[in-house]
């Protein structure tokens, strides 16, 4: 009987584990038709859109019906949105044209475009500061501009090539170097640079996502890890083993999760926040192979996958040694990742 009771002790416990356990799968998709490739996507929760990079323009899709309503065009080679609520506008980083094009939120009617530095990338809208800053991957330094005005206030040297960049929405803004492998720390208003730090073992880090509450950045590297750092000290406190060609990470506050998009694997790896030093990964999500960069929905806690097939890559020559396949036409799509 005591050996009967223990069992059952155990099974009990396990059903309880597993009960508790996050649980993510793939539910639907959202296909666009036409050319090309991508990069970031963002989700305006408060107004109920996401934005997604498309080649050459950005696609507009309710939140709510997962429909595409609009089409931002006129652009060349699209890396990054950003949103700027309290003004009413979005900002592009054009990589084709050197140029941030500055968009209105309800009619998506681009209103100018401004020079920025040379292969325009990462960029995000920092609130405290009320400057968007666009993170220039070829001239590797980052252009900040006035959001309300669109004029450019500064250029900043970054002293190697920027990634994904965040705000901590307090006078701070980081960015992963990705050749260094190093975060560095930025004042948006003074647009000084106060503090680099290394991210060893950490190599190549891509994306960048933060718990503003325990002031932690998520950085996920090359090799397969990410990078758990002290936003005042510097200091790596976890490395945490993530899936193959990771290009994004986001931070759920609500849920304490840290989530890893997998490109190579097709995989998206769910990390828990144990504590503020502590995390274990928990899940790891079937995606699809190419499935490198992602947006959460705060209000339903969905997440956004863009992803599509590609040809066989075409035969080495001397002049491109290491050539890319290419997206077979009508294949991009969002996937929708759902909390069951």
């Amino acid at each position: 009987m005591f050996r009967f009771r223990i069992c059952m002790s155990l099974l009990l416990m396990g059903v309880a584990v597993s009960l508790s356990a996050q649980q993510y799968k793939v539910t639907s998709r959202i296909s666009f038709p036409g050319e090309g490739g991508w990069d970031y996507l963002i989700a305006d929760s408060a107004n109920r859109q996401l934005y997604v990079s498309h080649n050459t323009q950005v696609e507009v899709v309710d939140l709510d019906s997962q429909k595409p309503i609009a089409t931002i065009t006129g652009l060349s080679h699209i890396h990054g949105i950003a949103i700027a609520d309290d003004l009413n506008r979005g900002f592009i980083s054009d990589g084709g044209d050197n140029v941030v094009a500055i968009f209105d939120l309800k009619s998506h009617a681009v209103l100018q475009k401004v020079k920025v530095g040379t292969n325009p990338d990462g960029i995000l809208y920092d609130p405290s500061s009320k400057h968007v800053f666009v993170f220039n991957g070829r001239s590797q330094d980052v252009t900040a501009i006035d959001a309300a005005s669109g004029k450019v206030v500064g250029t900043v040297a970054l002293g190697g090539k920027p990634e994904f960049p965040v705000s901590d929405g307090k006078g701070n803004v980081y960015v992963n170097i990705e050749d260094k492998s190093e975060i560095v720390q930025l004042n948006p208003s003074t647009l000084r640079v106060e503090k680099r730090w290394p991210l060893a073992p950490c190599e190549e880090p891509s994306g960048l996502a933060m718990d503003a509450s325990t002031k932690r950045l998520f950085s996920v590297c090359d090799n397969q890890k990410m990078a758990v750092v002290n936003a005042d000290s510097g200091k790596v406190v976890a490395m945490v083993v993530i899936g193959n060609g990771p290009d994004a990470t986001i931070y759920d506050a609500d849920k304490k999760l840290v989530f890893s998009s997998n490109g190579q694997d097709g995989t998206l790896t769910v990390v828990k926040q144990d504590s503020a030093d502590k995390y274990s990964v928990v899940e790891t999500v079937p995606t699809e192979k190419s499935a490198r960069t992602m947006a959460l929905d705060t209000k339903t806690h969905q997440i956004y996958l863009s992803a599509a097939q590609f040809d066989l890559p075409p035969a080495p020559t001397a002049d491109n040694p290491h050539p890319r396949p290419k997206v077979v036409p009508n294949t991009f799509h969002v996937l929708v990742v759902s909390p069951q």
